[in-house]
């Protein structure tokens, strides 16, 4: 499981009810952001907020280029740096993936980390269930395919990922034998 939220990234491997190994890393959502604050600033000398990153994020962030990626492009309005005043300018997916690209880079090769430090008797089950992700950086695009290549374990987008860890955590509360068996006191 890799679950990209906005101050980290935890990744685990899950079995037999338990976390068998987890890494946390601070690259996450809101490096995401900040990633493409400066790379928007140093490009187009303009200054954004985080309210504008965050939409670039998600309507622009792409984890993987290839020939099949659809590039488009995104008008934005910020404050000049030279002059001080509002200034408009269009900013595309390839300049948002190059913004953002060592920050993705590092939640993947987290995910490869972690997975190396599996051990051997799990390495059925992960290749059989592949990876999880969630979180709301788990809705940027690409991001599945690009950790796929990194591993060579298939990796998918969790159903409904900005709820599906609290929904999964209550319904363990809510159960008393899932709760039992993962030594949660119900």
């Amino acid at each position: 499981i890799v679950d990209i939220g906005g101050g980290t990234t935890e990744v685990a491997i899950v079995s037999l009810g338990g976390v068998v190994y987890s890494k946390s890393i601070r690259d996450a959502g809101d490096s995401i952001d900040r990633n493409i604050i400066s790379a928007v600033k140093k490009k187009f000398r303009l200054v954004i907020g985080e309210t504008t990153a965050e939409k670039i994020k998600k309507e622009l962030g792409c984890a993987y280029i290839d020939e099949k990626t659809k590039i488009r492009d995104m008008l934005i309005r910020g404050r000049d740096m030279l002059t001080g005043l509002p200034k408009e300018v269009t900013v595309t997916t390839e300049d948002v993936h190059d913004a953002i690209v060592d920050t993705i880079s590092a939640i993947s090769n987290s995910v490869k980390l972690t997975l190396e430090k599996t051990p051997p008797e799990l390495s059925q089950d992960i290749i059989q269930n592949g990876i999880y992700l969630s979180g709301g950086g788990a809705l940027i695009k690409g991001l599945d395919t690009l950790i796929e290549k990194n591993t060579g374990i298939k990796a998918r987008v969790a159903d409904d990922p900005l709820t599906c860890v609290a929904r999964g955590t209550g319904m363990i509360i809510d159960d008393p034998y899932i709760a039992g068996k993962i030594s949660m006191v119900h």
